[in-house]
């Protein structure tokens, strides 16, 4: 039997399960899936666990079930490419025939003095429950500040603000506006959200060091009684200890989301190098094109000449329970409408999933 690894139950890999089982996995293929928890998180919505707004149960998919799919619950240590195998943390080794590595991100703090010591993370579900329990703790009237302004800060600052009207929030944005690479329109709707919601948005800014109780935005001392960190990520550090090769960060692949060194390894998610920021929406797509080229590997079949063009439909983003804003097609909606959009994403995601 030939041993498809997955290394993470991640988007990525939960597209390539649900598209091979049950009945498009070949005889005589087996599955093993590696992961630390049991069940898939759906870490786009991280942010709600960490405000408190919604419990951790309602960011739980369950796996699926299959006869020809084990799956092994424990933190990955090293992989190693001579012998195609996967070394656990317990000392397990687990060998492959073809590896997907999907184990996702942590944060990149850009060398900040005192960020990852002074700093909570929403990267991962343990570290969003740490984070909710410190925001929990804060008296009233602590400041909160969130160093970036992506997509995942401005949820997060918004669905804080709706848990905790009686702390000051202050988001820290690098560039010149909220989401200056999409259009005007939609970062005037997302800051005339926060000006109404009293969230502190600090443009242009430039965080150099990070204490206990005080970070410096260029060269100003800011008091904060708890920072939240969501500047920027790279993959986990068992898969940049691989020494491949690395695009901007990322691991580098070819058009079929192989290794160019080990054409037997794939790479999904938010560790692989792409033209489009990471997002949960592009892992699922490379995992639908990981299927692909797997079952041509599989067949003994050539392999297209030209993989298609992934294609993205847009984003969505939340402002508390009640607004949101959705980028699709070139257009975009705000206001109600945009957060029921979101909503009902989300309800189909896990219905069809779990």
């Amino acid at each position: 039997m030939r041993n498809l690894v997955l290394l993470g139950g991640g988007y990525g890999n939960m597209r390539i399960l649900l598209r091979l089982l049950p009945n498009n996995l070949p005889q005589d293929v087996q599955i093993t899936l590696v992961d630390r928890a049991p069940y898939h998180s759906l870490k786009t919505e991280f942010y709600a666990l960490a405000a408190g707004t919604t419990p951790e149960t309602h960011m739980r998919v369950t796996f699926p079930t299959h006869e020809r799919l084990s799956i092994v619950y424990g933190e990955v240590v090293n992989i190693d490419r001579d012998k195609k195998a996967v070394f656990l943390e317990d000392g397990k080794e687990i060998p492959y025939d073809e590896l997907v590595i999907g184990l996702g991100c942590e944060d990149n703090f850009h060398n900040v003095p005192g960020a990852e010591e002074h700093s909570y993370s929403i990267q991962t579900m343990a570290k969003s429950r740490k984070a909710y329990d410190a925001i929990s703790a804060l008296p009233a009237g602590a400041t909160v500040g969130i160093v970036g302004a992506g997509l995942s800060g401005i949820e997060l600052a918004s669905e804080l603000r709706e848990s905790r009207s009686d702390l000051k929030i202050k988001l820290f944005d690098r560039g010149p506006r909220i989401l200056k690479t999409f259009p005007e329109r939609l970062s005037k709707y997302v800051k005339k959200w926060f000006d109404k919601h009293d969230v502190d948005v600090i443009a242009n800014s430039n965080i150099t060091k990070v204490g206990k109780a005080t970070l410096y935005n260029h060269e100003d001392q800011i008091d904060i009684d708890l920072i939240v960190w969501t500047a920027g990520i790279q993959p986990v550090k068992v898969v940049r200890d691989l020494e491949l090769e690395m695009d901007c960060g990322r691991v580098a692949v070819n058009q079929y989301h192989q290794t160019p060194v080990d054409t037997s390894i794939y790479v999904v998610g938010d560790c692989a190098a792409s033209q489009f920021g990471p997002s949960a929406q592009l892992a699922e797509e490379q995992g639908e094109q990981i299927v692909t080229v797997l079952k041509k590997v599989w067949a003994n079949e050539s392999l297209p000449e030209k993989m298609p063009d992934i294609k993205l439909k847009g984003f969505m983003g939340a402002l508390g329970k009640k607004q949101g804003f959705v980028y699709l097609a070139d257009r975009t909606v705000t206001g109600r409408i945009a957060r029921l959009m979101k909503s009902g994403l989300l309800w189909m995601y896990k219905n069809q999933n779990g």
